[in-house]
């Protein structure tokens, strides 16, 4: 699993000024529960200054967002809203001692809840809403512009890195090309494959040994689950979909969706390929063509 400094454990374990700002006069809302991330930050602005004096956060997501909603908040109190505006995602990660590459995307959705907050103090209109044409990832709502935008910030050179800053192709991974495309386009050339010794081929894996080494990851992931009373299945390998369950308290759970992310992400990465994991509910679904 991912290794987090202590700054991440630290605001996680102990968040500061989690929840509204009561008398908050600027709100920023960005991610979508549905797709395992979400944000609400709220911020209380002194008028005659501009100087931000609170600000909360409501987090849906992972250890590492609430880690970054809180070191944000932190962050811009004493802030001019100009200066807050200037803040990067970077230096969100930077202030939690580092993320792990996969979670670079919490630090994103931070700043992008800062600024649709100082839009909504402004009375300016702050929207991810996507002009026809533009969606690239359908899977999380990314569009080409916040992909530009975010490899030129983060000199981004790979559809893995761009994954990992915004969960872009981390789902169907039907939007590859588009994202190959906007790496082309803003580094002027097509963007360097990954070095061979980082991907081991799939296609050296017989069969059996494949599903032999999904298993050996998901018997790695289980002790974190199980601390949880929840466990993970291994039903079936068809093609790059993984179809497992999720048992015990795992079962129902909100957060069953990011736990498949994360079992998604720990796959791709031990077999060098991307995959798919789902639920095993879903197969009659995509049997029928429902993909």
């Amino acid at each position: 699993m991912w290794e987090y400094s202590e700054q991440v454990k630290e605001h996680f374990f102990n968040p500061r000024n989690a929840g509204a700002v009561a008398d908050a006069n600027a709100v920023g809302e960005v991610g979508s529960i549905s797709c395992g991330d979400a944000l609400r930050l709220t911020i209380k602005v002194d008028e005659a200054s501009d100087v931000i004096l609170e600000a909360g956060f409501q987090t849906f997501g992972c250890g590492s967002a609430i880690a970054s909603s809180s070191a944000l908040t932190e962050m811009v109190k004493g802030m001019s809203v100009d200066a807050a505006l200037k803040i990067t995602n970077q230096q969100i990660a930077d202030y939690l001692g580092g993320l792990p590459a996969e979670k670079m995307h919490c630090s994103v959705m931070g700043r992008e809840a800062l600024a649709a907050a100082i839009a909504n103090y402004r009375g300016e209109e702050w929207h991810d809403d996507h002009e026809e044409g533009a969606l690239i990832c359908k899977c999380f709502g990314i569009d080409a512009a916040m992909i530009e935008e975010t490899v030129r910030a983060n000199d981004l050179r790979t559809v893995q890195e761009i994954t990992n800053y915004t969960k872009a192709g981390g789902g169907c991974a039907t939007c590859h090309e588009g994202i190959e495309d906007i790496l082309a386009k803003v580094w002027g050339e097509a963007p360097p494959a990954p070095p061979v010794a980082a991907l081991p081929a799939a296609g050296g894996m017989t069969n059996l040994q494949r599903i032999r080494r999904i298993d050996e990851v998901l018997q790695q992931l289980r002790p974190m689950l199980q601390r949880d009373h929840g466990d993970v299945e291994l039903v079936e390998v068809d093609g790059n979909i993984i179809y497992v369950n999720l048992v015990g308290a795992c079962t129902g759970c909100m957060m069953a969706g990011a736990t498949l992310g994360g079992i998604q992400q720990q796959l791709t990465e031990a077999l060098g390929e991307f995959v798919r994991v789902l639920p095993a509910s879903e197969m009659a679904r995509v049997a029928a063509g429902g993909r």
